[in-house]
């Protein structure tokens, strides 16, 4: 009952179609940083797998949520999708300057992924609360997905500093 009173002022989906279009804005943001990363990556193959397999997923993350949001009858917001692009480029602009691109990238993309995972998981609390239950497995889904990269990141952040100083000391070009 209450959970019904407090959806019937628009408030709550109000706030759950604001999500959306941020967690579409940001998913778009890291179409663009992976594909930026991709174009530099020379002697990381397993990063590079990781985020061909992360850019797939990140695809499949954004049809999601457009499911979603034509289902509630909205859309994205082209105004944030095109904002958050242009955040993503400058970003990784700014990393291709530096000695140790591979691990500022490193470091931005865990710092990325633990963002995306706090907001599905805040998605998901407001989809329960305002009753978009069938919103819900795809949200699930996505968190799934993001915290496995974000695991995976977590695990490979020393193996990729390794790599990137034996590099370095062998004189090898060893920031991407």
């Amino acid at each position: 009952m209450e959970k019904a009173m407090m959806n019937q002022d628009g408030a709550i989906k109000d706030v759950f179609l604001a999500g959306l279009r941020n967690a579409h804005a940001v998913e778009n943001e890291a179409v663009s940083l992976i594909n930026r990363q991709l174009e530099r990556l020379e002697n990381y193959p397993e990063a590079t797998e990781r985020l061909q397999q992360h850019l797939s997923e990140t695809h499949a993350q954004i049809d999601r949520l457009e499911a979603i949001l034509d289902s509630i009858g909205d859309s994205p917001s082209m105004a944030k999708d095109t904002v958050a692009k242009l955040m993503a480029n400058m970003a990784a602009l700014g990393h291709t300057m530096a000695g140790d691109e591979i691990l500022k990238n490193t470091f931005a993309n865990y710092a990325f992924e633990n963002y995306e995972i706090a907001a599905y998981k805040s998605l998901i609390t407001i989809a329960e609360a305002g009753g978009f239950t069938s919103a819900v497995p795809a949200l699930q889904q996505t968190l799934q997905e993001e915290e496995a990269m974000a695991d995976w990141i977590n695990k490979h952040i020393a193996g990729t500093t390794t790599r990137f100083l034996t590099l370095k000391q062998s004189g090898a070009q060893a920031h991407r």
